[in-house]
């Protein structure tokens, strides 16, 4: 316990003196005299008579705890606080024709690339319960691009507007911008972390495929990374040799089709590799969720101890024990205690 104003106990050394003139007065006064006070000899107090020696110290009592309350006693509090220092992730998915392939499983049933890549992501942002603990506190930006790059949210806290934005995510519809730009997706990942603060900043870029449009080199790109401090995961989406590709016919029908799984794993090694991070291989959705719990593992920003003290005013308790030992003693003096000369 510590003393706002410590001078006020001071007022402690006054109390004696003030104690002590009541009685100073009363040996002045008025006295009866006893002609034999031998007969006064075997009379014992009474107990109103010993409790009555006690009223100055129930005062002494009132007015110490008054000084103690006027100098204000203080009690400081100590507890720490954890902070996560949130990082800043692009999430660069690739939403070209080729990723309608329908070689993963959803839920025990096939599914195209792109809805186990949605279901996956959505995963990896809010938590699954289980492996992905979610990216909370984290700020997250969303990029879709085919041939050309679309950056659908800047990096943000607030995930559930991003993961509407991403429920919303379709494969490209027009055959001029079906491709694989995945130089320029990068930079326009890049593009949007730049505007997010703090120094941990990473990219996770899903494509099935290999650059062939766009005007960035992958490599280059990279680099680019690599000199801004951000880290690429990079993820080849579909199985190995080959799968089922859905195709219009000229009647407006679909047929299935087997197409041949193409992914350049050189390319996306080399940009994972040039920037500190990895590439994987999702073969499946269950590695693909694998995938993006290690990321989650790797990329968890330190946790920062913050201790701190707070002070409390602690004077009331004081201040209330005084006031009951007053009243206590001002009623005690006057009712069963009362004295007269």
């Amino acid at each position: 316990m510590s003393f706002g104003d410590p001078w006020a106990l001071l007022l402690l050394l006054a109390i004696p003196p003030l104690l002590l003139l009541p009685r100073r007065r009363a040996a002045g006064g008025a006295a009866v005299g006893f002609a034999a006070g031998g007969l006064l000899e075997g009379v014992r107090p009474t107990l109103a008579q010993r409790a009555f020696r006690a009223l100055p110290l129930l005062r002494a009592l009132a007015l110490a705890l008054c000084v103690v309350a006027l100098a204000r006693p203080q009690a400081g509090v100590e507890a720490a606080r954890i902070e996560r220092e949130g990082i800043a992730i692009a999430l660069v998915l690739d939403i070209s024709s080729s990723m309608a392939a329908r070689d993963l499983t959803l839920d025990d049933a096939a599914a195209n690339r792109l809805g186990v890549v949605k279901r996956t992501s959505r995963m990896f942002v809010e938590g699954d319960g289980g492996d992905l603990g979610g990216r909370d506190g984290d700020l997250i930006a969303l990029v879709s691009f085919a041939r050309y790059g679309d950056a659908l949210s800047p990096p943000s806290s607030d995930h559930e507007a991003l993961l509407e934005l991403l429920a919303d995510v379709s494969l490209v519809s027009i055959p001029e911008e079906d491709g694989t730009a995945i130089g320029d997706a990068i930079a326009l990942g890049l593009d949007r972390l730049r505007e997010a603060p703090g120094k941990s900043k990473a990219m996770v870029l899903l494509t099935d495929g290999s650059n062939n449009a766009g005007e960035t080199d992958p490599v280059e790109a990279a680099q680019a990374a690599a000199a801004l401090g951000v880290r690429v995961y990079t993820i080849g989406a579909g199985a190995y040799g080959h799968a089922p590709m859905p195709m219009r016919t000229r009647s407006g029908g679909t047929i299935m089709v087997d197409s041949q799984v193409f992914i350049d794993e050189f390319t996306l090694e080399r940009i994972a590799d040039g920037t500190g991070g990895r590439y994987y291989r999702a073969t499946d959705a269950d590695a693909l969720r694998e995938i993006y719990a290690e990321i989650d593992r790797l990329e968890r920003a330190p946790y920062v101890e913050r201790r701190y003290q707070r002070t409390v005013e602690i004077f009331a308790p004081f201040l209330l024990a005084a006031l009951c030992l007053a009243a206590l003693e001002a009623a005690l003096s006057n009712t069963r205690l009362l004295r007269i000369p």
